[in-house]
């Protein structure tokens, strides 16, 4: 992605992750995680991992549209898993609801490699000035 910040984050949790940004748009932001690495105990994508990724993509579609000179936290998060995923990826599509001047809203879907529903999120976030030190947190 033309955002150069991101890779000067490589202790971030979505880089540790292995999430990838797949499309960034002021409409929607689209990234991949995989399964791999990222599941609990009996073999399925971690539902906290699903969090994460849903966090990340609004996290970053929310600093994308309000800039860099914005800290952008989420405050509220809320996942429903429907389908557990053993293997392969997952794929999140976020899109903005409201991005008010302190306050954002997003719904996130994230598919499986089959395009099957494997959950569904939405995300709150906070919009604050940094003072000049910018950046989306997540």
């Amino acid at each position: 992605m033309a955002n150069g910040w991101l890779h000067d984050m490589p202790n971030a949790i979505f880089a540790k992750m292995g999430i990838e940004f797949v499309e960034v748009s002021r409409d929607r932001v689209v990234a991949r995680m995989p399964v791999a690495g990222n599941t609990q105990p009996y073999g399925l994508l971690h539902g906290g991992a699903t969090g994460v990724l849903c966090e990340t993509v609004a996290s970053f579609g929310t600093g994308v549209i309000v800039g860099l000179d914005k800290v952008v936290t989420g405050v509220e998060l809320n996942v429903n898993h429907i389908r557990g995923v053993r293997d392969g990826s997952v794929t999140c599509t976020g899109v903005p609801l409201h991005i008010g001047r302190t306050t954002a809203v997003w719904d996130m879907r994230v598919e499986d490699e089959q395009g099957r529903l494997a959950a569904v999120s939405r995300l709150t976030l906070v919009i604050r000035d940094t003072g000049g030190a910018g950046g989306a947190s997540g």
